[in-house]
């Protein structure tokens, strides 16, 4: 477990506008604020990712995607809440371009992730995250991976277990059900 002081020191550099990794469902992540353009940006550049394909915004619950999300109906959110591992791709609402791509849609995630939950409940609102690697290169699987991609450019990797997940969760559709990426 980590401990309060590193989610502090974590929660503090993300509204400071810095780049962190941590670990996810089952891979490590990128992540920033997202209301900070500045520091989506920074993290797309290091990524070497393109700003047209999007990227995920992780939460804890529902509420903290209300800024960037249309309401969603009963049957959606119990869709939504049922299957935590599982990202899902929801009608945008005032989602920047910086986090929705080309698209009128958002990727979205309730994380199942302990620190990635208890981070966003720190915050207070959801985490912008992206696999820890290079664009077409492997996603980073432990702290170590991270630090031989990013040791410089990062203010903060967590030193944690990912979960118990083989691949990257599963992208769906929401509306259509349509499986964009498989697990």
């Amino acid at each position: 477990m980590v401990s309060p002081f590193i989610i502090r020191k974590t929660a503090l550099a993300i509204k400071q506008g810095e780049l962190v990794a941590y670990p996810t469902e089952a891979v490590f992540g990128l992540g920033c604020d997202p209301y900070q353009h500045a520091a989506v940006q920074r993290l797309l550049t290091l990524k070497q990712r393109p700003v047209e394909k999007g990227l995920i915004l992780v939460a804890s619950d529902l509420q903290q995607l209300d800024d960037f999300i249309e309401p969603l109906t009963e049957q959606q959110i119990q869709t939504i809440s049922r299957h935590a591992n599982t990202s899902w791709v929801v009608p945008a609402k005032n989602a920047p371009i910086w986090l929705r791509g080309k698209h009128d849609t958002l990727a979205i995630r309730l994380s199942a992730h302990p620190l990635v939950r208890t981070l966003c409940d720190y915050l207070q609102q959801p985490v912008v995250s992206t696999s820890a690697n290079p664009a077409g290169r492997n996603p980073a699987r432990n702290s170590l991976h991270c630090h031989q991609y990013f040791q410089h450019e990062l203010a903060i990797i967590i030193n944690s277990e990912t979960g118990s997940l083989a691949q990257p969760t599963e992208i769906r559709n929401l509306l259509t059900q349509q499986i964009i990426r498989a697990n």
